[in-house]
């Protein structure tokens, strides 16, 4: 083998190190079938940004079309290229309002852009113009009922509505708006959202502006919210991996978690009892054993602080605590007297047997959300499908 030919079997080759994170997208699809049905008779969005909180954008885009989602949502143009340029032909709304100048993009894709302000709405129009598009661009206008991130107030609402519909280059699909505390049940702060999102809508019925579609729902406005706030459309991301948006709507519905990280023992030694481990010696041995060196760290995903917030793995079936700081490509476990060897499987997040390791349980460790957790496992942690 010449030089070249190894230089590009080893650009393609990204197997080396033995850490993985499997993706299952049957468990992706019997979450979308369950949404959908909760979501009946709203059409389901599937949320893939963040390349797919995780998961891979392109595979999961896949599943959940192939289970009745019917909308694709992305936070960035960027992210829409990516899933056209797999051949993927659903609608796909980009949540936030595209900067001017990826406009012309977005009418080139066909992506269905969320817009809130004069200069976005201006940028639309003058690339649906440059394009030659015969078509209108479909457009949907996003409401600040209270989360105050992004969309117009509500008062200027109508006016920017008007706007859009008063263009021949540009069509008001949809309206919509996010929730801030929908993960909070309790809470009266979404019903105040939804309240003053009615008044919005009712203004511009009012003023006869016509829209397509209504959506207010992420995961969380769904579960607990579902009644009143479903309307035409429902946004979920974090349900459809599997993961509860928080741990008291954990058991709603349903949910397979879709991802398991993994990784195999690279390196085993005995230790005595009081020796101590990893960057800042802040772990000591209880007692003599084994410890296992686990090529994953931080710049992969496992949080540093884990280690330091009772962290534990799953080898042969029993879980056993991390021991000393996480470092940025490795870390190591406390095996104590059970047995373990270079090779063995380690199971960071996922089951293997009755044991098991959730997002939800490093989310609760961490003091954090299982958003951070998935989204966190890093690129040069290769995805495995089945």
């Amino acid at each position: 083998m010449d030089k070249q030919t190894a230089k590009l079997d080893l650009t393609r080759d990204r197997t080396f190190r033995p850490v993985w994170a499997e993706v299952d997208l049957d468990a992706v699809r019997a979450n979308v079938r369950t949404l959908a049905d909760v979501a009946a008779p709203a059409a389901l969005m599937a949320v893939v940004k963040a390349d797919g909180y995780g998961h891979g954008a392109v595979p999961v885009a896949r599943a959940a079309l192939d289970a009745g989602a019917s909308w694709l949502g992305v936070a960035l143009v960027e992210e829409g290229a990516e899933l056209r340029a797999a051949g993927i032909e659903a609608p796909i709304l980009v949540l936030s309002e595209p900067p001017p100048a990826a406009a012309g993009t977005v009418v080139g894709l066909g992506l269905t852009p969320v817009a809130y302000t004069p200069v976005g709405i201006e940028a639309l129009a003058k690339a649906v113009v440059q394009a030659g598009t015969a078509d209108p661009l479909p457009v949907h206008l996003k409401v600040d009922t209270g989360m105050h991130r992004v969309g117009c107030m509500a008062d200027d609402a109508l006016a920017l509505a008007e706007s859009i519909a008063a263009r021949d280059e540009l069509r008001l699909e949809g309206m919509l708006t996010h929730f801030a505390v929908a993960d909070e049940p309790d809470n009266p702060y979404t019903s105040q959202q939804l309240d003053r999102f009615d008044r919005v809508l009712d203004d511009l019925r009012g003023a006869e502006v016509e829209f397509d579609m209504v959506h207010a729902a992420n995961s969380a406005g769904l579960l607990a919210f579902g009644d009143r706030a479903r309307f035409d459309l429902v946004r979920c991301g974090i349900a459809l991996y599997g993961v509860p948006p928080a741990p008291n709507l954990a058991g709603r519905v349903p949910l397979r978690p879709a991802m398991a990280l993994k990784a195999r023992v690279s390196h085993v030694k005995a230790l005595a009892a009081g020796d101590r481990l990893s960057y800042g010696l802040r772990y000591t041995m209880p007692r003599a054993g084994s410890v296992a060196t686990v090529p994953v760290g931080y710049a992969d995903g496992v949080p540093r602080a884990l280690s330091a917030n009772g962290g534990e793995v799953v080898v042969r079936g029993q879980r056993h605590p991390i021991a000393g700081t996480v470092t940025m490509d490795q870390f190591m476990v406390d095996l104590g007297n059970a047995p373990v060897e270079v090779g063995d499987e380690v199971v960071l997040l996922g089951q293997d047997g009755d044991a098991e390791v959730t997002a939800d349980e490093w989310a609760e460790r961490l003091g954090t959300i299982t958003y951070e957790i998935v989204c966190g496992i890093g690129r040069r942690v290769p995805r495995t499908y089945r």
